[in-house]
This record gives structure tokens, sequence and C-alpha cells, in this order.
């Protein structure tokens, strides 16, 4: 069942290989292990798109596709994954993580007033970066670290039901 649900939703090899940003890729695109959809690499997908989804930069699907060619695993899924952060979901991350960040170097967390220029952003940035990337990377890794278990589980979880319903 989770295959079907995944594969209906995967974009095909086509789409990706003239996608703009992934055609920088080239050739390593038609790797056949990132095409697969198999326990491990549906997993290894989960885990390297929820990654590339904290990190805070422009362009986080290069990030996941670049991942997703490096570990070998499904390049759709990493990519898709990536869409995690979004514009509505992004302030929620990003400041959950930059508490995370300030928790840990136990620093107390800034009152911030947001504003959308270059000059808020130079001016925040040096008290802010330490923490928000601290947090953001240990946000990333138990994200990753979540999302591989998770599939590793349900995927064996359908696994079993199958050769129950084979006996």
């Amino acid at each position: 069942m989770p295959k079907e649900i995944i594969k209906r939703w995967m974009p095909d090899r086509d789409t990706l290989k003239k996608h703009k940003y992934l055609s920088l890729f080239g050739d390593r695109l038609l790797d056949p292990n990132l095409w697969h959809l198999n326990r491990r690499s549906a997993a290894g997908s989960f885990a390297v798109g929820l990654f590339a989804a904290w990190i805070p930069v422009p362009l986080q699907s290069l990030l996941a596709a670049a991942g997703a060619i490096v570990c070998r695993v499904n390049l759709p899924i990493s990519v898709a994954l990536v869409w995690v952060s979004n514009p509505l979901t992004m302030p929620l991350m990003f400041y959950s993580s930059y508490k995370m960040g300030c928790r840990l170097l136990r620093q107390p967390v800034q009152p911030l007033e947001f504003e959308f220029t270059w000059h808020w952003f130079k001016s925040v940035f040096g008290t802010v970066a330490t923490p928000l990337l601290l947090g953001t990377l240990l946000l990333a890794i138990l994200s990753a670290l979540c999302g591989y278990i998770l599939i590793r589980v349900i995927w064996g979880i359908n696994a079993a039901r199958k050769w129950q319903k084979r006996k």
C-alpha cells in the first residue's frame, strides 16, 4: 500500500530530467537506484528530503537531489519532501529551530520584529545566526532519523501483513 501511494504522487524520470535546476546533475540522473522504490530507498529518501527541508538556504531541492544522488536513494521522493518547508511552515520551523539553538547555547531568546528588508537581515543575522544554524542542524538530523525509522517500520508492517495474507 505505501508503495502504491508513493508511486501515484511521484513525478516521472523525464519530468525531473527536464527540470532546469536538476539538469545540472546530467547523466547521474540516469542511475537506476535513484528511481527504484523499495524499503531502503524510500526510507533513505525520506531522511535526505527531511534533512534538506530544514536547511535555511534557497533552492533546497538541489540540496535534496545532491543528497539523493550521493546516498543513491529515490530522487523524486527526496526532492518532493523539501516542500515540507514552504512559505506557510517556514516561519514556524525556523523560529522553533532558533529557540532550540538558544536553549542549547543557554542564550535568551531575543524578541524579533520581522521586516522583509536586507538592512533588517544584516542587522539581526549576527545575533540570530549561531542559534538558528545549530537548531536547524539538530532538527534536521532528528527529523531525518525519525523519517527514516518511521518509513522502515511502516514498510515492514505492510510487508508482514502481505506475508500473512499469502499464508
